[in-house]
């Protein structure tokens, strides 16, 4: 799709290999990343877009976990009521990651610096950590701050993370350690897009150009309000 806003890039950040796979099946993308050497991403997208927003229509809306993990503090973190109110995007990513993660990242907060504050305001990123045996506190932290310091990181154990991302649809591996000593982490990388209702309805696949999260935030945060 065409944008006049640039996608915003990481210099360091490596793009994925994509491969296209024809499934008829909810939209997904599944990201083998690692953290020095290369990776693939494999999307699968069969439902389209919804008329309005630019990110591609769920076939059924999901309903906002609350996740019960933890937050960078160490305390405990209820996805529903720490985002009450609030348009949630929500992404499964780990901070080592080369290309999907730190892109995805840099695109949303670059989409947040263009809309007006109001909708800003009304806009809460959450990252669940992957890889949370490295990805502790003060490494999701820092990592997020770089990017955007209103970003939320949540972390549990490896066996609790994966619980919950299975309940979402999204594929998730552990971490491999390969020869090299490079670790490869296997993980969707859709974006969930939960409106004021906590649904989700539409997700966000790896490439999305920062324009059409521009264009989708102020259409979310109108989205699913009681009258």
């Amino acid at each position: 799709m065409p944008s006049s806003l640039p996608s915003a890039r990481l210099p360091s950040a490596r793009r994925c290999r994509l491969l296209a796979v024809p499934l008829v099946a909810l939209a997904l993308i599944v990201a083998g990343c690692s953290s020095g050497g290369g990776s693939v991403v494999t999307i699968v997208d069969d439902s389209g877009s919804s008329s309005r927003l630019r990110g591609t229509a769920l076939a059924q809306p999901i309903d906002k976990p609350a996740l019960n993990l933890i937050d960078t503090a160490g305390a405990p973190f209820d996805l529903r009521s720490r985002t009450a109110g609030k348009v949630t995007l929500l992404f499964f990513g780990y901070t080592h990651c080369p290309d999907v993660c730190p892109t995805t990242m840099a695109d949303i907060a670059a989409a947040l610096d263009t809309v007006p504050a109001p909708v800003r305001s009304q806009i809460a990123t959450v990252f669940v950590s992957t890889d949370p045996e490295r990805d502790t506190g003060d490494v999701l932290n820092r990592w997020l701050n770089q990017f955007d310091s209103s970003f939320i990181g949540v972390r549990g154990t490896l066996a609790q993370v994966r619980v919950q991302a299975d309940a979402l649809g999204i594929p998730m591996e552990d971490p491999v350690r390969q020869p090299s000593g490079i670790f490869t982490v296997t993980h969707g990388t859709q974006v969930m897009a939960f409106t004021l209702d906590d649904k989700a309805r539409v997700v966000y696949l790896a490439g999305t150009q920062v324009a059409d999260y521009a264009h989708d935030l102020p259409i979310l945060v109108n989205t699913g309000k009681t009258t």
